[in-house]
């Protein structure tokens, strides 16, 4: 069974005798005992793991062909209390005359399928042409093999009923090297997983070759590859062999061993099947070629079920928590690099088409905004043209901080925009003395902005909860930016999917470099470019700003000059958000699947279970809410693999209802 759609996969590498087939099934079941107690359902040995892969001309000897079934059929007996999950494993194979180097497909004291290698290399070191034959030379589809009669074929899938999802392929070395591995045969068809048995020699460069055909192979099946190659105990004569065992899950090495060790080697890790179905089923072309490429092949099922436990193991694989950021430095300096870049490109193209405008924006002193004035900036200079020609407007209100409002004003200063600097307060007095609105139970009437500021400082902080308030600050500042030309916009994808602007307010603009990069992101970007792109006073201010706590500074200042409202105080963390985003947009994934995820995953500080609960509620409840801000959201490049555009990846009703998820996050509690 599988628990929140994972599958456990293990590689194998036994210490092997050469010829001493014996021998070398005790090995194999002693991993395979060791792989039971990590709850493994898949484990993969490698090519001729029975008998040894360097066997040479011994392979032709009587002696060996038949010591090899019978190590097999002790592993088969073995296997129905030794080990509950599938086992892979090579051995030689005498068919019609003919030997075939074979993975055996093992289960609960069954054989239940005998596939040979389709393709055979006789090149440098290679001879295997001598001895077998390949697997398109099959003329009897069973074989019999000591005391038990097999399907025998190329065109075998393992398909296991319980656990929804997995249908696994196999193919062997080789295979993988040609330029249409029978592996991409066996995915169209609906192989979810393929296991490869090898016995790849090393050689300088070869593991990383070898590292690219896994992962690259995975990504363009849009499923998991597990593979297993012969160990360093295959080592003779004129070759060396690493025991390099790879898992990869549509393009990502999810496991890797250690190669040229002395020890027997368990990769152990979890394939995430939900995850492969969803992204085969989003896309549409995987289908087109399946429909193209089958016509004239038929793949045969065989159906069993593992019954596995049903509590589930520690998830054994690595869960990002921040899955938008990469943690090693140099890939996240080139990620950061190549965001930038797109942003800056995609405006340049906009300002270009529309006849190259003077363009508007607003800079507060706070994250968003300061990485959408970064990319103006580099947009400008990228096309020669002066910086002056960017309107840069800061807009102080009630709730301007001192930090946000010198730091806004320092690096207008220092980055030669044209920086203007209107207080809106009394602006936002006089509309809302027009509404008859009295904020915070203030009446208006002849108050100055002083007196005002006065008359708020006196109210506790718990007590200044007025959303017109807010939002008339926020809406004047985008009516005063929208009557001086082009509007380039600040906010983020993870705004977006909170809902966290107001509506034709900060939500709105001409286009938004911002759009698809998520909060978490953005105070590295701008770190980026305070390191790389700036120096000086310049860089100074941004490192400032990126240390600077979140706020939408809209609620009156403390005496202080200090902000009073904190966004993740009011609506949870941005790193849960980013992190409930990620999976539930890009993966689909249930509610109860991603706390499942959020466990494992390492914040920055810990987060008690009915938090992580508390925080997914306010995700999922804002996140079908306000749908009708992304509706109508403006133009701007997608950046990443998850983009909220209603023009591009994400369309979805405004009206839709978020009780199912909600439901299911209630059964999860």
């Amino acid at each position: 069974m599988t628990y929140h759609g994972f599958v456990r996969v293990a590689t194998a590498v036994p210490n092997v005798r050469v010829g001493d087939c014996s021998y070398n099934a005790d090995r194999v079941l002693d991993l395979m005992a060791r792989a039971e107690r990590e709850s493994v359902s898949v484990l993969v040995f490698p090519e001729l793991v029975l008998t040894g892969y360097t066997c040479g001309d011994l392979f032709h000897q009587v002696a060996l062909q038949r010591g090899a079934a019978r190590a097999l059929d002790r592993v088969v007996q073995a296997s129905s209390y030794v080990f509950s999950g599938l086992v892979f494993l090579g051995l030689p194979v005498v068919s019609d005359g003919a030997l075939f180097n074979c993975a055996a497909v093992v289960q609960k004291g069954r054989l239940l399928a005998l596939v040979p290698k389709s393709f055979l290399p006789n090149y440098r070191e290679f001879h295997e042409a001598r001895w077998f034959t390949p697997g398109a030379g099959v003329l009897t589809r069973k074989v019999t093999i000591g005391d038990h009669t097999a399907p025998f074929g190329t065109d075998i899938l393992i398909h296991v009923s319980d656990v929804e999802g997995l249908t696994v392929g196999v193919e062997l070395c080789e295979d993988l090297w040609v330029p249409i591995p029978p592996s991409s045969l066996a995915a169209l068809a609906g192989a979810t997983v393929v296991v490869n048995l090898s016995a790849s020699n090393e050689f300088i460069g070869k593991a990383a070759y070898r590292r690219q055909l896994v992962v690259g192979q995975s990504g363009r099946l849009i499923a998991a590859y597990v593979y297993s190659s012969s160990g360093p105990s295959e080592s003779t004569t004129d070759l060396v062999f690493g025991g390099h065992c790879l898992v990869a899950e549509n393009g990502v090495l999810l496991a890797e061993s250690s190669r040229l060790g002395t020890d027997e080697t368990l990769l152990v890790t979890d394939v995430d099947l939900d995850r492969l179905c969803l992204d085969r089923m989003r896309m549409n072309t995987f289908h087109d070629v399946a429909r193209t490429f089958l016509e004239r092949r038929e793949f045969s099922r065989i159906e069993l079920s593992l019954a596995r436990p049903v509590d589930p193991p520690r998830l054994k694989r690595g869960v990002e928590a921040h899955p938008f950021v990469p943690k090693v430095e140099e890939e996240l300096g080139w990620r950061c690099r190549e965001i930038f870049q797109m942003q800056v490109a995609g405006l340049a193209r906009r300002l270009a088409h529309i006849g190259c405008p003077p363009v508007t924006l607003g800079v507060s002193g706070g994250l968003d905004s300061t990485l959408a004035l970064l990319v103006a900036v580099k947009t400008f200079d990228r096309c020669g043209w002066p910086c002056d020609r960017i309107n840069a407007f800061t807009l102080p209100g009630f709730g301007t901080s001192n930090r946000t409002l010198s730091n806004a004003r320092a690096l207008m200063s220092h980055l030669g925009v044209k920086a203007v600097e209107i207080d809106i307060r009394a602006l936002c007095l006089a509309e809302m003395a027009a509404m008859g609105h009295q904020p915070f139970g203030i009446d208006l009437t002849g108050l100055s902005v002083e007196d005002f500021a006065e008359r708020v400082l006196s109210i506790p902080g718990e007590r200044l909860r007025d959303l017109v308030f807010e939002n008339v600050q926020a809406r004047m500042r985008t009516s005063l930016l929208m009557n001086r030309g082009f509007v380039i916009g600040t906010g983020d994808i993870s705004e977006l999917s909170l809902g966290w602007c107001t509506f034709n307010g900060d939500h709105m603009s001409m286009y938004n470099p911002n759009a698809s990069v998520p909060k978490t992101l953005v105070r590295f970007l701008v770190q980026w470019a305070a390191r790389n792109e700036f120096d000086g006073e310049a860089r100074r201010i941004l490192l400032d700003v990126t240390e600077t706590e979140i706020s939408p500074e809209l609620l009156p200042v403390g005496r202080d000059g200090r902000s009073n409202q904190a966004t993740e105080s009011a609506i949870g963390p941005y790193e849960l958000h980013d992190f409930f985003l990620f999976h539930v947009v890009r993966h689909g994934a249930t509610p109860e699947k991603v706390l499942y995820l959020a466990r494992y995953a390492r914040f920055s500080r810990e987060y008690p279970a009915d938090e992580l609960r508390r925080w997914l509620a306010v995700f999922i409840e804002r996140f079908f809410a306000s749908q009708y801000k992304r509706s109508c959201m403006p133009d701007g490049p997608k950046v990443g693999s998850v983009s909220l555009s209603p023009r591009g990846d994400w369309r979805m009703p405004s009206d839709a209802v978020a009780s199912l998820w909600l439901e299911w996050l209630s059964k999860s509690a």
